[in-house]
């Protein structure tokens, strides 16, 4: 499992990439929505604050106003005028009388209105007010001239879009600690638990997932991350309950109930494939048959329970004397042993054979009805072959089980060997 934690790393990389990069984005997103509306509400104030503030200014220069074109009085118009022009946010102002000529003039050059500025004050730049001039308390005032007042849209602009950075400014410094704080928070507590998770399960062996290192999520014991957790160790329980089944039935398809040694069923499996790859790499491979000889006298004289502890321990002790990591012992039926050895000739496979004669003949096991010593003996059988293309193992188990029984007619506790040329 440890090839796979590099790829877990890189999964906790982008895992915690993603979920940064999405909180930023809501965060940012969630900001700038927020920053709109504070926006359109900082447009709507500042249309109103320049509506009254510019009345206020005509109405309270009104009376000079008016006195000076009642007048005709240039001088007084002109300084009226010039202290309206010298405020930053106006661009053009003009005095008449009521002919219509022009008393004062000031105008600055503007720019074509913008397309921000036409949106934001176009309907709010232009003012044209009436002179009205009282002479006395018998008469009613009477109208003497015009002001006409022109707001800067250049200035205007510069002063909303003055305000618009500092709120997308501080907007933007609030998505990112929010994002922070939330990003913080969440990977305290969901995102780590969830990789903790995932650095486990990539940890577990298959061959053994109910021993994986099951993860402790403080503060997730009772919600969905601590029950998913509960979740995975009860599957992966399960899983190994199911691997062992499978391996148990596994055993049972290919070892002996009683022996626990490999049965005749996959012996034939193993052969057929031993003898395929011999006929490949033209190498040699031999049987030996195995009998115990008279057993059907020391069942019957000892007794079947015996008869099979007999068998086990035979096996055991024949079992010893192979090489577990390519050679195989079965039962063939009965009393009958086989065994497979891949690579042998027949000087290789006679050694082997007189091993496993001498191993049987170790456990001094007695035998009153053994009819070459008076304990249990065994004969064998020993055949070793080169395949050949299109040629099956048959013939070469025919010669083993031929060699078995010339044993056991000549007289038992022997072995008889065949070599094929």
């Amino acid at each position: 499992m440890s090839s796979r934690l590099p790829r877990g790393a890189l999964i906790k990389g982008r895992l915690t990439l993603k979920q940064a990069l999405l909180t930023l984005l809501i965060a940012t997103l969630i900001s700038l929505v927020a920053g709109s509306l504070e926006l359109l509400s900082h447009a709507k104030s500042m249309r109103a604050n320049i509506e009254q503030r510019t009345q206020q200014q005509l109405a309270i220069i009104n009376g000079a106003a008016a006195e000076a074109a009642f007048q005709l009085n240039p001088q007084l118009a002109e300084q009226i005028a010039l202290g309206l022009f010298n405020d930053d946010d106006v661009a053009f102002v003009a005095i008449q009388d009521d002919f219509g000529r022009t008393l004062a003039t000031f105008e600055s050059p503007t720019p074509p209105p913008s397309w921000l500025a036409e949106a934001l004050f176009g309907d709010i730049l232009d003012y044209q007010t009436p002179l009205r001039y009282h002479l006395d308390d018998t008469l009613p005032t009477s109208r003497v001239g015009d002001i006409q007042l022109t707001l800067d849209q250049r200035y205007l602009t510069a002063q909303f879009l003055a305000r618009s950075y500092s709120v997308v400014g501080v907007s933007i410094v609030e998505a990112f600690l929010l994002s922070s704080l939330f990003i913080a928070f969440f990977h305290v507590y969901i995102t780590r638990p969830l990789l903790k998770v995932h650095a486990a399960i990539s940890q577990t062996d298959p061959a053994h997932p109910a021993r994986w290192p099951k993860p402790t999520l403080r503060g997730h014991r009772d919600d969905e991350l601590g029950h998913l957790v509960e979740s995975v160790d009860h599957l992966l329980h399960e899983f190994q309950r199911g691997l062992e089944q499978r391996d148990h039935l596994h055993r049972l398809s290919r070892h002996d109930g009683l022996t626990g040694i490999a049965n005749r069923r996959y012996f034939d499996t193993f052969l057929a494939h031993q003898w395929e790859q011999a006929a490949v790499a033209n190498a040699p491979i031999a049987v030996i048959f195995i009998d115990i000889d008279s057993f059907k006298a020391f069942n019957d004289h000892y007794g079947h329970t015996l008869g099979d502890d007999t068998l086990k321990r035979v096996a055991k002790a024949l079992d010893r004397c192979i090489d577990s990591q390519s050679d195989l012992l079965a039962r063939y039926g009965g009393e009958e042993f086989v065994c497979v050895l891949p690579g042998q000739d027949i000087h290789g496979a006679l050694s082997r054979a007189n091993h496993m004669r001498q191993a049987v003949m170790t456990l001094a096991i007695p035998h009153a009805r053994g009819a070459a010593e008076s304990i249990l003996t065994i004969s064998m059988g020993v055949a070793s072959a080169r395949p050949t293309p299109g040629e099956g193992p048959d013939r070469l188990l025919n010669e083993a089980d031929a060699r078995l029984y010339e044993a056991k007619n000549r007289g038992r506790n022997r072995i008889e060997a065949f070599k094929s040329v």
